[in-house]
């Protein structure tokens, strides 16, 4: 039997001082040894229950939903998306890729364009890398950081902390004001990376993904796995955690994904809007009148 919220439970950090990336296994699947096809209907078994708890998030319109995903290169962001939330009513859905900052937004301090995005009363919001890029890819690669445009007297060898902090009023501003906020870092290997890039390369279906910046990227990868640790140490809250995925095995990566949104959102006690007495009366003059209708119909 699969103890989805024990699952749920080891890869959650709610707290950083102790948090260490190293003691989290890539390949961790916590002992699950299932065929392909089980998998796959563990999956859609979530993206069913997650599609009835959208609809009931939509209908009450209190809440907002933001899932932040954070990853390495081929980690899977965009498999994660497209399966997990391929049950979501899209009307309630949106997802956001950001990409390099335009000159409006470098115009504007680093969280103006993440705040821009932010899902609306009853919707789920998906940021595909997000404003925490300012904490990591800026962070490996400095002129970026000089591209911004900041006074000089501010950037200072505390920028990094004072990021962070400001990171974690946004989120606890967010709160206050009803979003729920889930984080991903999916933890992939540096050798699964290396085996997917390759099949990139040596599979023509798969050609059009190879990006010769993730080979750029990848002579940088024990200083993202810092970056990585700063990051998840600084802002994991009880309000706003971290889930570290483990992204060598994709079809675990869904479920963990999957099985986490679903147990936030079954906590929020959602529940179809309350019909009150005026608008039960206008149902039932509604009712009598269409039912009216089949009488006149058949006259």
């Amino acid at each position: 039997m699969i103890d989805l919220n024990e699952i749920v439970r080891k890869f959650r950090v709610t707290d950083g001082d102790a948090f260490r990336l190293k003691q989290f296994d890539p390949g961790e699947t916590c002992g699950l040894d299932i065929e392909k096809d089980e998998a796959k209907q563990l999956l859609q078994a979530g993206v069913k229950r997650l599609r009835e708890l959208q609809e009931r998030l939509y209908a009450r319109k209190q809440w907002s939903v933001l899932i932040v995903l954070q990853a390495m290169d081929t980690a899977g962001k965009d498999g994660a998306i497209e399966h997990v939330m391929s049950g979501v009513n899209p009307q309630g859905c949106t997802v956001h890729s950001f990409k390099q900052p335009s000159a409006d937004e470098l115009a504007h301090d680093f969280l103006w364009r993440a705040g821009c995005r932010l899902p609306a009363r009853g919707h789920i919001g998906v940021f595909n890398r997000s404003y925490y890029e300012e904490t990591l890819v800026v962070r490996v690669h400095e002129n970026l950081l000089r591209a911004e445009g900041l006074p000089q007297q501010l950037v200072d060898k505390d920028i990094w902390k004072k990021r962070f902090k400001s990171i974690r009023e946004f989120e606890k501003h967010l709160t206050r004001n009803g979003v729920v906020i889930l984080k991903f870092f999916l933890n992939v290997s540096k050798d699964e990376q290396r085996r997917r890039l390759l099949a990139r390369i040596d599979e023509p279906d798969k050609n059009w993904k190879f990006s010769a910046a993730d080979m750029a990227e990848r002579r940088y990868w024990d200083d993202y796995q810092d970056a990585y640790q700063q990051m998840i140490a600084h802002t994991a809250t009880r309000k706003a955690p971290w889930c570290v995925a483990p992204a060598d095995n994709k079809w675990f990566t869904r479920i963990v994904v999957a099985a986490t949104i679903i147990d936030t959102l079954g906590k929020l006690d959602l529940d179809f809007p309350e019909v009150d007495d005026a608008a039960r009366q206008a149902m039932a003059e509604a009712r009598a009148q269409l039912l009216a209708e089949d009488g006149a119909d058949a006259n």
